[in-house]
């Protein structure tokens, strides 16, 4: 419980600090109109020709984030790199709770709160690693890939 209570602490204070991200499964959340100091749209096709696009942004700490956007608009999958480590409340959004969860009972089992984290649930893959000064990351919707797009295209 002590430990559940000092990772639910630290997201919340990393969501008070750090910018908004894309949440998985909704809009894209950069735009040319965001506070990001940069980002950048690519459209990309799947293997099997299903177009998809890139948006990136460079966020004022320095962290780059990828938002993976389908053609129904929602996006299916983030990736990160970067000095700080991303807010991942808000870039996992409704998939947050579940990975919280998974987090928590990996730490317990191996009886420390440190640490790369992959979480692999039927809902949502979160693969979170680096150390001070250089996090990485990506996180995607198993369901939400299209049609060609593997998890290797995440970067």
């Amino acid at each position: 419980m002590k430990l559940r209570l000092q990772c639910l602490l630290a997201a919340a204070a990393l969501a008070n600090c750090l910018s908004a991200h894309a949440a998985l499964g909704s809009s894209p959340t950069y735009t040319a109109t965001t506070s990001a100091s940069s980002t950048q749209t690519v459209m990309r096709l799947s293997a099997t020709a299903v177009p998809f696009t890139v948006s990136s942004a460079t966020l004022a700490d320095g962290t780059q984030v990828r938002e993976y956007v389908g053609q129904s608009g929602a996006v299916f999958a983030v990736s990160w790199h970067g000095p700080h480590m991303p807010d991942l409340s808000a870039l996992l959004g409704s998939y947050f709770a579940g990975y919280l969860d998974t987090v928590n009972q990996q730490h317990a089992q191996q009886g420390s709160a440190f640490g790369p984290a992959m979480v692999q649930r039927s809902d949502v893959v979160v693969q979170t690693g680096g150390h001070m000064g250089a996090f990485v990351g990506r996180a995607w919707l198993p369901s939400g890939l299209p049609a060609g797009v593997s998890s290797d295209d995440i970067q």
